[in-house]
This record gives structure tokens, C-alpha cells and sequence, in this order.
């Protein structure tokens, strides 16, 4: 039974955490809650970082989870701008802070998040050089954009992910000339294999991007802190103004490493380790968002999902769990995205090497279409790509493991639904 005497702390101030505070009073929760936030902005959602409200379609003030207001209003002890530099288990209390604050707590939850990866090489000091992952990098990034676009500069973008195609979409609305380097074959090669990263690659290559396949930025030339140019390991120079590494994120750990939490493999993405209960090693400490690794039993693994929905889902369910209810977390990875004039839904988990056959249902070449990833007639994921209202469908059908008649599932005239069991 939780009463209003406890203190329940939550490290990491980003929609994971807002959300679980949210929960936590809409529950019913009357005790202390403590939100600790390690950037000086209110919670925010990411998304926008890369899609509106880098495009400036969006105001700043709609990225928020909730009005600044709405944490005291809510009896939400909010502390932006702080970061915790340890955890003692044994007192069950966090330290943070300038002057070493230290508060005791009867449930914690990390949801440190993650940040991004950088570049190793020879020249990521000089000014131009920029990561996406904070609202101050997407604010300093959209000057940048328009900048470029008005001068007819160059930017280099590292990694054909997520992250790297939105912006070089965006870069090209703004007018940016935009180069792309990417180690594998395709775009979004750890995600969709080759069979839909070319997809992408037209769709970017139609609006004047230009990709660097199969190498790897090795150096960024620069003059007077300035820079001119990236070069890549087949000995290629290409002219830039700025350059963006988005060669992904690894999980913020550090904390709970040193607290003595158990964490998750590197070969399945790292994280710290939770159960379906999303609680840690520590029956008293839990995690949520990108920095948890959570078991998924529907594919015998355990996965750490980068995306927005894990952390808007995954906060609400760990605060229940911190509460005592008998959630199981064991929603199936779910993204979108938006370029130019596409739009796209993913639910589901195959990587490279886990399906045996890719099937379209519609217009590839239309880029209207859902593609499913299938491995001995079975769905284990589906995309859906300008085509809308389908997504609940597709993850019934890859929650039900049913073989699928895959000639049925290419045909846009058989209703989804009907192979649903």
C-alpha cells in the first residue's frame, strides 16, 4: 500500500518522466514527487527536434508535455537545470545538484534517456560541427538551416538513420545543399534491410540529395575554427559548411552502473536491465524510456526502443508498476516519421536477418503502400507508408504469430483485417 508519507523520485526530465509524474497524481498518488531534469528547459517531446519544429512549422512553446505551470499545480517538485552524480542504494537516497542535495526516496525511477554518439575524428571541435538531440541543438541547428539555405552552403551529414534523413528533408526545404555519408549499402540499412532502404534513397535523391554509400567520415578540414570540407576513408573530399553527426545514441547508463544495477547486453543495444514490471535489479529502483532494456517475449528477446512512444507508454507504466499495480510492459516498438511528402507508421521488430521475405501490399512505386517483414509466413513487422488508419491492424497481426497467406497479405482487394485470427 502506498501512502502519502513516500517520496518517489524520478531522474531525467524528458517525456518519460514527465509522463510518469503525470501518472503517478492521476493515480491517486498523494505523496512526494520529485522530478529531476538535467537540462533547463520543462520536459519536452523530441519529435518536433527534427520535424516541425525544425522546419519552423512549429511554435517552440508546442514541444512542451505540459505547461510550466502544470508541475506546481500538480504538487510536482521540479528541478531543472540539475543533474544527479549518484545513487546510494543501501540509504535508498540521490545526490544532485551543485551543493549535493541529498533526498531519500521509497521508489526511484531513471529515465536517463540517452544521448547522441560521436564522432571520432579529426576535427569535431570546430563550430559547425552538430548533433541533434537537445531542444538548444534543434534551435542552433534550424539558424543553421535557414543559413545555409539563403547562402547556397553545404551541409555533411553522417548517418543515413532516422535522425540523418529528417534533417537532410528538412535541409533541403530550407534550400541547403545537403551531402549524406553512410558505412552500409542503403539508408535505414539496421532497420529496413536493403529492400526498402533504396525506397528512401529516391525519395531523398528526387529532392537533390546527393549519398555517399559504403564509407566512413574519417576527418573534418577546417580553418580558423571554420569548417570547409569532410573527407571520407576512399580518400574523397566533399565541400561543407556545417556537418551533423547522426550516427545514433547510446543509453545513458552511468548512473545506474555505478549504483551497482544490472545492465542489459551490448549486442541487444545496452540499457539498463528491467523486467516486464519495468523494475531494475533493485526491486525499489525501476526504469523507463531509452535508457531501459525490457523483455519482449513475443520475439525471445529483450529490446531498447530509441522512440517516442516507448517513452510516452513506457513512464505511465512504470509509475504503476512503482505503485504497486500488476502492469506488463510488453508493447511492441512503434515509430513514425515524416519526409517531404511522406509520411510513415512502423510497428514491429525485424532486423537483417530475422525475415525471409519482404511483401508489398500497394504502390511501392506510388510510395503508397504497406510492406511487412515475414519470416515462414509469419508478420513481424509492418510499415505503413502513406496509407493511414491500419496501424492497430498491423500489430494485431504481428501479436498474433498466425501464418499468413502472404498472397492474401499482398493484396490490397483482402481487408487486413480478415487475416487477423
Amino acid at each position: 500500500m502506498v501512502d502519502a508519507d513516500q517520496t518517489f523520485v524520478i531522474v531525467g526530465g524528458g517525456l518519460a518522466g514527465a509522463k510518469a509524474a503525470e501518472t503517478l497524481r492521476a493515480e491517486g498518488f498523494t505523496g512526494r514527487v520529485i522530478l529531476i531534469c538535467d537540462e533547463r528547459d520543462h520536459p519536452y517531446e523530441r519529435p518536433p527536434l527534427s520535424k516541425g519544429y525544425l522546419l519552423g512549422k512549429e511554435e517552440r512553446e508546442s514541444v512542451f508535455v505540459h505547461e510550466p505551470a502544470w508541475y506546481a499545480r500538480h504538487d510536482i517538485e521540479l528541478h531543472l537545470g540539475q543533474t544527479v552524480d549518484a545513487i546510494d542504494r543501501a540509504a535508498k537516497t540521490v545526490r544532485f545538484g551543485d551543493d549535493g542535495t541529498l533526498v531519500r526516496y521509497d521508489k526511484l525511477l531513471l529515465v536517463t534517456g540517452s544521448e547522441p554518439r560521436r564522432l571520432e575524428v579529426p576535427g569535431t571541435s570546430l563550430a559547425g560541427v552538430h548533433h541533434l538531440r537537445r531542444l538548444s541543438h534543434a534551435e542552433r541547428l534550424k539558424g543553421v538551416l535557414a543559413a545555409l539555405g539563403r547562402d547556397n552552403g553545404h551541409l555533411v551529414i553522417a548517418g543515413a538513420g532516422w535522425i540523418g534523413l529528417e534533417v537532410a528533408a528538412a535541409a533541403r526545404e530550407y534550400g541547403a545543399e545537403v551531402t549524406v555519408i553512410e558505412p552500409e549499402p542503403t539508408p535505414l540499412y539496421g532497420v529496413l534491410g536493403p529492400e526498402l532502404g533504396n525506397l528512401f534513397a529516391e525519395l531523398h535523391r528526387e529532392h537533390g540529395v546527393r549519398f555517399h554509400f559504403g564509407v566512413r567520415l574519417t576527418e573534418i578540414v577546417g580553418q580558423d575554427g571554420v569548417v570547409l570540407a569532410a573527407r571520407t576513408d576512399d580518400g574523397e573530399e566533399h565541400p561543407a559548411h556545417d556537418v551533423l553527426a547522426a550516427i545514433g545514441a547510446a543509453p545513458r547508463t552511468g548512473l545506474a552502473e555505478a549504483a551497482g544495477l544490472e545492465l542489459a547486453d551490448r549486442s541487444l543495444g545496452g540499457g539498463i536491465a528491467v523486467d516486464e514490471h519495468l523494475r531494475t535489479s533493485d526491486p525499489d529502483i525501476h526504469a523507463a524510456g531509452d535508457v531501459a532494456s525490457f523483455p519482449l517475449p513475443l520475439f525471445d528477446t529483450r529490446l531498447r526502443v530509441e522512440h517516442w512512444a516507448n517513452a510516452l507508454n513506457g513512464g505511465p507504466a512504470a509509475a504503476r508498476a512503482m505503485l504497486g499495480q500488476d502492469i506488463v510492459y510488453d508493447r511492441l516498438p512503434y515509430f513514425f516519421s515524416d519526409q517531404y511528402d511522406l509520411g510513415l507508421e512502423y510497428s514491429g521488430w525485424a532486423p537483417p536477418g530475422s525475415y525471409d521475405q519482404v511483401v508489398i501490399r500497394g504502390d511501392a512505386g506510388k510510395r503508397e503502400f504497406i510492406a511487412f517483414w515475414v519470416r515462414e509466413g509469419r508478420v513481424l513487422a509492418g510499415m505503413n507508408v502513406n496509407v493511414w488508419d491500419v496501424t492497430e491492424t498491423i500489430q494485431r497481426l504481428v501479436r498474433s504469430r498466425a501464418v499468413v497467406d502472404t498472397e492474401a497479405l499482398a493484396d490490397p482487394h483482402v481487408p487486413l483485417a480478415e487475416l487477423v485470427p
